[in-house]
């Protein structure tokens, strides 16, 4: 466990204020639209806004996602933590996703906000997943399980991309984490009821 100071304490709460900041609710707000979270698949994230019939808006969530990943692992980057603490960084940005504290706790998946976090934790990780849902999503045309997928190969990516067993163990709580939020397409997927995208 790496020694939290007091800013390390500090940057943990700031990437948690930042993820809990929900783009699609907000977004769909002052777009007129209605709150995600009671339309389609009731998720607040880029792709059931984009099932709500708005493209512009989907991509504009789906990049503040990825940032509210980025920005305060980079901005730990710029503090000097070592990687156990950007690890920790990049883990407290995606529970805010999930769990945010403005929007009554009820967030999205968070693969977009943990990919951005991965991305700049690293590169070569966030690349490694991103590249996983690619392959699988040109054979299947399913989104979930190319979030899946790239969920459970991220903590074996880590094993040679990572060089601490506790970054490592942050990422593979944070692959959990994403296998649970996605609980309900796992099912459909088992039961062949998941359906394609495009």
């Amino acid at each position: 466990m790496p020694e939290l100071t007091a800013i390390a304490l500090l940057a943990l709460l700031g990437a948690y204020l930042i993820g809990s900041l929900s783009s699609a609710v907000m977004l769909c707000k002052v777009s007129g639209l209605p709150d995600p979270r009671t339309q389609g698949s009731g998720n607040p994230g880029a792709t059931n806004v984009l099932r709500m019939g708005s493209k512009k808006l989907a991509a504009l969530v789906l990049l503040i996602d990825v940032l509210k990943g980025v920005i305060p692992v980079l901005i730990g980057r710029i503090l000097g933590f070592d990687i156990d603490i950007l690890a920790l960084i990049a883990f407290f940005a995606f529970l805010g996703h999930l769990y945010p504290v403005f929007f009554q706790f009820k967030g999205g998946k968070g693969v977009a906000t943990a990919l951005g976090a991965f991305l700049a934790l690293s590169p070569a990780l966030a690349g490694a997943a991103l590249l996983t849902w690619m392959v699988v999503f040109a054979i299947t045309r399913i989104s979930s399980l190319s979030a899946i997928t790239a969920a459970a190969m991220t903590p074996v990516y880590s094993l040679w991309l990572i060089d601490t067993v506790f970054a490592r163990a942050v990422i593979l709580l944070i692959a959990l984490l994403l296998l649970w939020r996605h609980r309900s397409n796992i099912q459909r997927l088992l039961a062949g009821e998941e359906k394609k995208s495009g």
